[in-house]
């Protein structure tokens, strides 16, 4: 595919990935609120903050390619994880992931100024139980601190994953396949 885009993300992790589907891009930073709206479910957060990240760019002024917008969130008893607000958070949420199977959810959107397309992934991951000693360590690694759900699968978080059922890669934050066809059918419409 010879498609250029932009990327509404500053996440390096996105840029590697989308830099795996052999697709041009810039990459640009978006600052946008990424709270919940009062009973706004995970599902329906996820998708509304990556059109908003993508119809932000167009509005930016990157209007002559697709922005793809993408934003994800770890789910537990239907409550969004957030990227923790210090240790005493994040070790809450560890411990609430430890032994048990929560969901990772990615939206992509691609937006122009005549359209927005958008799609929701969701994927299962299963934690082993962890020690108190492993969430600290985990926590000075500083690896946790700019992650959803307080940890990263492709880096040291990884090694507390026992199973997944789904995409690797909407964990990790871009869903490869999902992506690339959601483009195919922006471009088509």
């Amino acid at each position: 595919m010879t498609t250029s885009v932009y990327l509404a993300s500053a996440s390096p992790r996105r840029k590697e990935l989308l830099s795996q589907l052999g697709i041009e891009f810039t990459q640009f930073s978006i600052d946008a609120d990424e709270s919940p709206l009062p009973n706004e479910q995970p599902r329906a957060l996820v998708e509304r903050l990556a059109r908003l990240k993508a119809i932000s760019g167009v509005k930016l002024g990157y209007k002559d390619r697709p922005v793809l917008g993408s934003d994800t969130v770890v789910v537990i008893d239907n409550e969004s994880l957030g990227k923790p607000r210090d240790e005493a958070d994040f070790t809450q949420t560890l411990k609430r992931l430890s032994g048990n199977t929560h969901q990772v959810l990615t939206a992509v959107a691609f937006a122009t100024q005549e359209k927005v397309l958008s799609c929701v992934v969701s994927t299962d991951v299963t934690f082993k139980a962890l020690t108190d000693e492993e969430i600290k360590a985990y926590w000075l690694s500083g690896e946790p601190q700019d992650k959803a759900g307080g940890y990263g699968i492709q880096g040291l978080g990884g090694r507390f994953v026992t199973h997944i059922s789904g995409s690797y890669f909407c964990v990790v934050g871009l869903p490869l396949y999902e992506t690339e066809q959601l483009l195919h059918a922006f471009l088509r419409r």
